[in-house]
């Protein structure tokens, strides 16, 4: 067993680490690129598309947003006002059916068990705090925002950065030491560790991930429920 201490809230990273790379780079991404342009014709009159469009001037003057929003897409820049957008777009596939939030077979099984066991469930992605509801609220598995205490973004600080770590367990009032961040980037895991949580990297051999070998190690979250005495989940039937 791996752990300094026990846990008394999980913080996840999504892609990667609940959620194939496949599922977010060959199905999220492609359908906010499509949708882009149809998308601020008929909606970019709404307050919450005209803020998001007011950073995008702010960040790239002398461009048009929408060529701003297609550069940054390229280069999947982790741009706060992007992941928004990309948010409200997602929102409508996920409400009208087009999408459906994948999750690997070992993760809704381990949330319920975890949070039945009194442990806090959070999450912490690069993708608006939007988009991470409607992934979890329409998953493969049902929804299972409930089980969920928390979501934070990029808005709290970039993640990599070992501040935003702090900035978390502050907002969930929980000392680092009693955390538990899951991730698949080692960089991540650092910063955390700096910040005092506890780490473990999702080595998921489907998603190419590399061990860095610096930080505990599990293929799914059994493994991860295993390692640091957390509540085992049944196994998907």
């Amino acid at each position: 067993m791996s752990r300094a201490g026990a846990v008394k809230v999980v913080l996840m990273d999504i892609e990667g680490t609940t959620t194939s790379i496949a599922f977010v780079k060959d199905r999220l991404f492609p359908f906010a690129e499509t949708a882009l342009e149809g998308f601020l014709a008929a909606h970019g009159e709404r307050p919450e598309v005209q803020a998001i469009l007011a950073e995008v001037r702010a960040l790239a003057p002398g461009q048009q947003p929408a060529e701003a929003l297609r550069a940054w897409m390229a280069a999947d820049a982790k741009v706060t006002p992007l992941k928004a957008l990309q948010g409200l777009i997602w929102h409508q596939g996920y409400a009208d059916g087009r999408l459906q939030g994948h999750l690997w077979p070992d993760v809704a099984a381990c949330l319920r068990a975890w949070a039945a066991g009194g442990v806090r469930l959070a999450i912490y992605s690069s993708g608006s705090v939007a988009a991470q509801r409607d992934l979890f609220g329409h998953s493969e598995a049902g929804d299972l925002t409930p089980l969920l205490s928390g979501f934070f973004d990029t808005r709290i600080g970039a993640k990599r950065e070992a501040a935003s770590y702090a900035a978390i367990a502050a907002e969930l009032r929980t000392a680092p030491a009693e955390m538990l961040f899951l991730s698949d980037v080692a960089e991540e895991l650092d910063a955390a560790r700096a910040a005092g949580l506890q780490t473990c990297q999702l080595v998921r051999a489907a998603d190419g991930t590399q061990p860095a070998g610096r930080h505990p190690e599990a293929v799914d979250f059994p493994e991860v429920a295993r390692r640091f005495g957390l509540p085992a989940g049944s196994p998907p039937r």
